[in-house]
């Protein structure tokens, strides 16, 4: 059955694809894994544009310095510690958005965990870790934001976070690759169960980005860093608001006709023969 949004929320909508097609100003927005790298930048790109933020980790000491730093640019940020594993914890997440701003319109599901092990020596502990944050917690926040979005009877945006590694394989983060893979499937599955009630999920598979936490496991030397630059066609490393710009797009009325899609950003790929002969070099 569809349900037909709130006419306030239509309005709403209809006024800012006709004044303001790409802002997010007044979207009440959860990034999780926002309190670094990637999450940090959505979450700033969101607060500086008007939209009140709830950030998420499991860490409170990742959060508070972005929360405190947006609050001190102008932004509405609130934090909230949550491990996207546990399902109560991801439908109290969205209760906290609620509680703080009234209502959820967009979730952005950047959290994610790697780790660096060749399969053999992959333990089934360290498999179904890494697979329970990236997939079961994209799953759970997803499923309790469509729930606030069906109370609402309003329109709603969901974004997950995948990776090149997940349309490409990895040989050296096995799980990692794997749980992004499905989230992309997961993507065009609930993209098709919920467009009907006006929930769209899209997805972003970021390339190779310039971030403290990805250096040292995606490429631990500068021989696999310069083959990793290389590999790209714009010939750099991509920076984390490059992730964010999208994100903002995404859950803006530009995008209302954007529903199960996956945007890849990852500046081009070169062939592999290209980059053997430019290390020879």
């Amino acid at each position: 059955m569809r349900l037909a949004p709130a006419r306030s929320v239509v309005d709403s909508e209809e006024e800012r694809a006709l004044t303001d097609p790409f802002g997010v100003e007044g979207k009440v927005t959860i990034v999780t894994g926002g309190g670094t790298g990637i999450g940090a930048a959505i979450a700033r790109e969101f607060a500086l544009r008007g939209a009140p933020v709830i950030i998420a980790s499991r860490k409170a000491e990742h959060l508070e310095p972005t929360r405190d730093a947006l609050r001190k640019a102008g932004g509405r940020c609130e934090l909230f510690v949550c491990d996207v594993r546990d399902a109560a914890a991801c439908e109290a997440l969205v209760g906290e958005a609620v509680r703080h701003f009234g209502r959820l319109d967009v979730l952005v599901n950047n959290h994610g965990a790697s780790i660096a092990a060749p399969s053999l020596a992959l333990s089934p502990n360290a498999w179904r870790a890494v697979v329970a944050i990236n997939l079961d917690g994209t799953f759970l926040c997803s499923k309790a934001a469509a729930k606030r979005f069906i109370e609402q009877q309003g329109p709603g945006c969901i974004i997950n976070l995948s990776s090149i590694a997940g349309i490409d394989g990895s040989s050296t983060m096995i799980p990692y690759a794997a749980a992004k893979a499905a989230v992309i499937k997961l993507t065009e599955s609930h993209a098709s169960e919920w467009g009907p009630l006006g929930i769209r999920v899209n997805c972003i598979a970021p390339g190779p980005i310039e971030t403290e936490g990805a250096a040292s496991r995606a490429w631990p030397n500068e021989r696999v860093r310069e083959a990793v630059r290389l590999s790209r066609a714009l010939g750099r490393f991509g920076r984390v608001e490059e992730i964010a710009y999208p994100c903002v797009f995404l859950a803006s009325a530009a995008a209302n006709y954007v529903n199960g899609a996956t945007l890849v950003v990852d500046g081009g790929r070169v062939r592999e023969a290209e980059v053997i002969q430019a290390l020879a070099k």
